[in-house]
C-alpha cells in the first residue's frame, strides 16, 4: 500500500487509527466506538481521554456525517490500497430489549429464543451490554437463575440430544455481560437469594453452569459489603471446595481460589473454609502446581485458613502439608515465600508439639528457614523466619542443620 496522508480528524485519539464507527461523547470529542467503549467500560475510566472532563452520561452518539466522509475518502483512495469501511450495525435500543423480554414470557420456546438473541446482542459491542444492563436484562436473567430446578424436565427443549437449560443460558449471558460495579451491587441488594440460587446451581448444575456460577459469584462478592460477606453460608464453601476438587476447568479453579482469598478474612469464613474440607484439596493442588500465580493464590488461602485452629489441624493431618509448604519457599516468588513462612509461623505459635517440631526438623524446614535468613527474600519474610526459629531455639539449637554462624543470635532459653 502506498503511503498517503490521512486527514487527522479521521484518526481516533485513542487507537491512532482510522475510525470505522465514529461516535461522539458528551464532551464533544469523537472516537472510534470500539476504543472509547473499551476505555469507558472495560477500563472503568470516567473521564474523556482528550479533555479530561468527567463523562457523567456515557451515551455515545454516532457521528454519521464523519463516517460517510471516511467511507467516501476510502473509496477515492481505493487505488492506493485503502479498503472501504462497512456501515456499522446500529446499537440495540431499550425499546427493542423491552419487547424481547416481554416476548420471553409467552412460552419456554420464546424464552430460549430470547436468551439466544440476548447472547448475540451482548457479543456485538460494549454499548449493547450497557443498554441491556439498564433495561432490566440483569433482573430477568437473575430470576431465571433463582427459579433453577435441576429436576424439572417438562418444557425442556433439546439441541439434538442435549437439553437446553434456561439457567445455563442465563448464567452464560450474565458472565459475558461483564457487569459494572453498580450492576453487581444491585444484583446483591435486589436479589437477596442470588447467592443461595448460585450455590444451588453449583450443587446440581452442569460443569459449564457451575463454572459460570463461581465466576459470577467472584465478581459479585468482590463488590459485597462486609455484612454480606460475614453471612455467607456453609453450603457455599462446600460447593466452592467441590469445584476445586473436581477441577472442572482452569478458569473455574482460578475464580474459586480468588473468591476464597477475598472472603476468607471476614467473620468466621476461614473456619467455614476449613470445615468445608478445603485444606487437603488446596494441598493436593499445591503438590501438582508449579505456576507462579496459582501457587501464590493457594498459599494465600492456606495462610488465611491457618489463622484458625481448624485450618491448622487440617494442615497437620495431611501427610504432605508441612512438606509442600516448605518446598515452595525460595522456589516460586517473594509473595509465595512470605505466605509460606507465615503458615509455618502460625503452626509454630499454636501447634508446637514435640512431634510437630521434630517433623519440621526432619523435613528440613528448620534448615530452609535458616536459608531464608541468608538470601534476599524480603525484610518481612526474614523477620517471620527469625520469629519461628527463636520460638523453638531450645529444641533446634543443637541440630547440625543450623550453621554455626546462625546459632549465636538464638539463645538457648526464651
Amino acid at each position: 500500500m502506498e503511503e498517503i496522508d490521512v486527514p487527522p480528524f479521521f484518526i481516533c485519539p485513542i487507537s491512532l487509527e482510522i475510525m470505522t464507527d465514529p461516535v461522539t461523547v458528551p464532551t464533544g470529542i469523537t472516537y472510534d466506538r470500539e476504543s472509547i467503549e473499551k476505555w469507558l467500560f472495560s477500563g472503568k475510566n470516567t473521564a474523556c481521554p482528550v479533555t479530561k472532563q468527567v463523562i457523567a452520561d456515557c451515551e455515545l452518539t454516532p457521528n454519521h456525517t464523519l463516517r460517510r466522509l471516511i467511507q467516501s475518502w476510502c473509496m477515492l483512495n481505493a487505488c492506493h490500497g485503502i479498503e472501504r469501511i462497512p456501515t456499522p450495525k446500529p446499537p440495540i435500543s431499550k425499546a427493542q430489549i423491552t419487547e424481547l423480554l416481554n416476548d420471553a414470557a409467552k412460552s419456554p420456546l420464546h424464552q430460549i429464543k430470547c436468551l439466544r438473541r440476548l447472547q448475540s446482542i451482548a457479543s456485538e459491542n460494549a454499548t449493547n451490554k450497557r443498554c441491556m444492563e439498564s433495561s432490566g436484562v440483569v433482573e430477568f436473567l437473575a430470576s431465571i437463575v433463582s427459579n433453577y430446578d435441576p429436576t424439572a424436565v417438562d418444557g425442556l427443549l433439546y439441541n439434538e440430544f442435549e437439553p437446553i437449560r434456561p439457567t445455563d443460558e442465563a448464567l452464560n449471558i450474565l458472565y459475558n455481560l461483564h457487569l459494572s460495579e453498580a450492576a453487581l451491587k444491585n444484583l446483591m441488594r435486589k436479589n437477596g437469594d442470588i447467592v443461595v440460587s448460585l450455590t444451588r446451581v453449583m450443587q446440581r448444575g452442569t460443569c459449564k453452569s457451575r463454572a459460570y456460577a463461581v465466576s459470577l459469584l467472584k465478581s459479585m462478592l468482590e463488590m459485597a459489603d462486609p455484612m454480606q460477606l460475614i453471612c455467607l453460608r456453609h453450603e457455599l464453601f462446600v460447593e466452592l471446595v467441590r469445584v476445586l476438587r473436581d477441577r472442572i476447568s482452569q478458569q473455574a479453579s482460578k475464580a474459586t481460589l480468588q473468591l476464597l482469598v477475598s472472603v476468607s478474612p471476614w467473620g468466621r469464613n476461614k473456619v467455614r473454609v476449613a470445615e468445608a474440607g478445603a485444606v487437603p484439596v488446596l494441598i493436593e493442588l499445591l503438590l501438582c502446581s508449579s505456576q507462579k500465580r496459582a501457587c501464590e493464590t493457594i498459599l494465600t488461602v492456606l495462610d488465611e485458613v491457618c489463622r484458625c485452629a481448624e485450618g491448622r489441624s487440617e494442615l497437620l493431618n495431611h501427610g504432605a502439608g508441612l512438606a509442600i509448604v516448605s518446598k515452595k519457599i525460595l522456589r516460586i516468588s517473594h509473595v509465595a515465600n512470605q505466605r509460606a513462612v507465615r503458615i509455618l509461623l502460625s503452626i509454630s505459635k499454636f501447634c508446637a508439639t514435640s512431634n510437630v517440631l521434630q517433623e519440621m526438623l526432619q523435613l528440613g524446614i528448620v534448615a530452609k528457614l535458616c536459608l531464608v535468613l541468608q538470601v534476599e527474600c524480603g525484610h518481612k519474610t526474614k523477620e517471620k523466619a527469625k520469629e519461628v526459629l527463636k520460638l523453638h531455639a531450645r529444641v533446634w539449637m543443637n541440630s547440625p542443620c543450623i550453621p554455626s554462624n546462625l546459632r549465636s543470635p538464638y539463645p538457648a532459653s526464651s
